[in-house]
Parts: structure tokens; C-alpha cells; sequence
């Protein structure tokens, strides 16, 4: 029965919140169910769930009965939502504009629908201070933080924008998808190049490092797009930038990984810095690698319909002291730093579609059937 669904484990959605959304939707049929769910920090709404209060794990958002969510992308202190219909929801700190809904409106506890978007969106992300959507035809959509350059306007851009902005440098390009990190920003075309732009320090950019006339590594910032050559080669199928390390996943599903690798947040089995994508050991997942996001120091992936997450996890108060403490945003009930993706344990009737991970939260879009 659907009341079971999470019955034992401290890792599972929380049944309070579930049962009355089984109640409402007819769960109990056999078709499949979508639905959003977030776990960690809770600050400033950024979960969605009408309250400030932090999850230690995963719990359901009740706020989308009639158009399902199909994508769900975590900033760093606000979370955006797609649904069926390509309709693109915002919650949570809007100190720079990043929600995308009006300037004036500093934070929201639930979501709020955004208005500024012309034309149908098949695809969203969200940095840390800034957020982008992609449309139906291939167009960039930015908002948010621009003071890095991460929007890609250009030098003469002005560093908050607050509502969606085309990227005209892009308009000859069909942009396929986008992930956005701290200040640095990444796509992928419908040719499969992928262009990065924003600041470039920690070798987030990709481009490698240059070095000085002193002799010293610099990482330029760029802000318009630019290519990065290393994936001149290699078909790519999906990209994530964190705070200070991205990610990609190729056409054959294996993981790279590149940028700061503080608490472990490359999935290495190493803290060292790495600055041109790294392959993650394929002995970590039994499946191809099919969803990559990165947090501010945290990553994770979906292999085989299941959520791995690894980085910071908030061990021995990290940054507590700074108001940074974790919020449980890897899902695993605990506090613990990991250097390599772990499995966050769920019942077998829920399948992951889609994961994000925020500053220190993480949402994920499941799939529910009894079957």
C-alpha cells in the first residue's frame, strides 16, 4: 500500500507529507506519478515549502496538483520549477533579481509563477545569484547576478538584471541545455559544443590554466560564451557548474568532473584541485550516469533511476561558524563529508527522473507507481 511508501527508513520521503498527497491524486491508481521533492537548508523559502524550516531529507512539494513538475533547478537560495505545460515557477531569495519575478520582492516561501518569458521553456538552471531558461527554439533566457559577466551580456551589461533577458550573442546557436554555478555559467549546443563563460577562477571554466608573466597560474574570467576545446571530441549529454567545480556527462554515460575539489566534491577520492575534466571510476555506479548537478560543495547524479550524492555534507560543523551549516542537503541523514558518490536509499516503487543540488539544498523529481 501507498502508506508504506516510506515506512522505516530516516532517508525516505516523509510519509506525514506523502499520504495526503496519495489521498488527493488517487495514487493508489497504477499510472505512474510525478512529483517534486527537497531536502536540506531552509532558509528564505528556498524548499518551496512554505516555511523556513530545514529537511534532513527528502520531502515532498504540495503545491503543484494540476500541472506536474518535469524539472527542478537549485540555486543558492532559490529554486526554479518547470512543469508539463512549460510554465516556470520560482521560490525562495531574490536579493539579486534571480527569481525573475519583481525587484522589489525580496524572498517568497512558496512558489511564484514567472511572467517574463515570451515563449514556451523546455529547460531551466539555476546559479547561485542568477537563473536561465532555455525556449522551444533554442534561445537563452537570463536573469539575476550579473557582476562576474555569468549572463553572458557582455561587458556593457549592468550587474543585476531582474527580469528574463535574451543572450544575443547566442541567437545563431540553438542552445540545447545550460547550468549555471556561483559567477561562471556553461551550455551545450545542438552541435555539442560547449561553451563556457562568467569568472574563472578554480579552473571552473574549463579552459585550462595560463600562466603569467611572473609565472603564476591565472584563470581569466570571460563574459561572453567561449568554447571549451578539451570536449572538441567527446558528445556531451548533460553539464552542471557548482560554486567552484562543473561537471558533464557524455554520450556513453560516463562522469567528468573539473574545478575545486574542496570536501571531496569531484567524486575523486581526492580533495587536491583539478582544473580540465577528470573521468569519475565507472565501479561507483552500476548504470551509466544519466542527470549530473553541482552544489556549492556538494554533486550529485542519477545512475540506474537512483540519486548519488557526494562532497560536503556539513562534517564537524563546517562553516557552521559563518551561518553555512549544512541542512542535510546529501540526503543521507547525517552530517558526514563523502569523497565518493553514495547511494541515498529510497523505496523500489520511486524512480529518480531528475536531481539539482542548491548552495546547501537539493531537489529532485521522482516518479511513484505500486508497481
Amino acid at each position: 500500500m501507498a502508506s508504506a511508501f516510506w515506512r522505516s527508513s530516516v532517508r525516505r520521503i516523509s510519509k506525514s507529507v506523502l499520504e495526503p498527497l496519495i489521498h488527493r491524486r488517487r495514487w493508489y491508481s497504477s499510472k505512474p506519478r510525478r512529483f517534486a521533492a527537497l531536502w536540506g537548508n531552509g532558509d528564505y523559502g528556498r524548499l518551496g515549502l512554505g516555511s523556513l524550516e530545514s529537511r534532513w531529507k527528502p520531502t515532498v512539494c504540495p503545491f503543484f496538483r494540476d500541472d506536474h513538475p518535469v524539472s527542478i533547478v537549485c540555486g543558492g537560495a532559490h529554486t526554479l520549477f518547470l512543469t508539463e505545460s512549460g510554465r516556470v515557477f520560482a521560490t525562495g531569495l531574490n536579493n539579486f533579481g534571480q527569481l525573475g519575478i519583481t525587484s522589489s520582492k525580496s524572498h517568497t516561501l512558496v512558489p511564484v509563477e514567472i511572467f517574463g518569458l515570451p515563449e514556451k521553456v523546455v529547460e531551466i538552471s539555476a546559479g547561485y545569484h542568477h537563473s536561465c531558461a532555455i525556449t522551444d527554439n533554442g534561445k537563452l533566457f537570463v536573469w539575476g547576478d550579473n557582476s562576474s559577466g555569468q549572463l553572458g551580456l557582455g561587458r556593457k551589461a549592468g550587474k543585476t538584471v531582474s527580469s528574463p533577458t535574451k543572450v544575443d550573442c547566442l541567437v545563431d546557436v540553438t542552445v540545447r541545455m545550460a547550468a549555471l554555478g556561483a559567477e561562471h555559467s556553461i551550455v551545450v549546443t545542438d552541435e555539442g559544443n560547449v561553451l563556457s563563460w562568467g569568472a574563472g577562477g578554480a579552473g571552473r571554466l574549463g579552459h585550462g590554466h595560463q600562466s603569467s608573466i611572473l609565472g603564476f597560474y591565472v584563470s581569466s574570467s570571460e563574459c561572453t560564451p567561449r568554447l571549451i576545446k578539451y570536449f572538441d571530441a567527446i558528445k556531451i549529454k548533460r553539464i552542471a557548474a557548482g560554486m567552484l567545480h562543473s561537471a558533464c556527462v557524455d554520450g556513453e554515460g560516463e562522469l567528468y568532473t573539473w574545478g575545486s575539489n574542496e570536501n571531496g566534491c569531484l567524486g575523486l577520492g581526492f580533495t587536491d584541485m583539478v582544473r580540465t575534466p577528470q573521468c569519475v571510476k565507472k565501479s561507483s555506479f552500476r548504470f551509466p550516469v544519466s542527470e549530473v548537478s553541482c552544489g556549492w560543495k556538494h554533486t550529485a547524479v542519477i545512475s540506474g533511476r537512483r540519486v548519488f550524492t557526494w562532497g560536503w555534507g556539513g562534517a564537524n560543523g563546517t562553516f557552521f561558524e559563518d551561518g553555512h551549516s549544512s541542512g542535510g542537503q546529501l540526503g543521507h541523514g547525517n552530517d558526514i563529508d563523502y569523497f565518493e558518490p553514495t547511494m541515498v536509499n529510497f523505496s523500489h516503487n520511486v524512480k529518480a527522473l531528475h536531481v539539482s543540488c542548491g548552495f546547501n539544498h537539493t531537489g529532485a523529481i521522482f516518479e511513484y507507481s505500486e508497481t
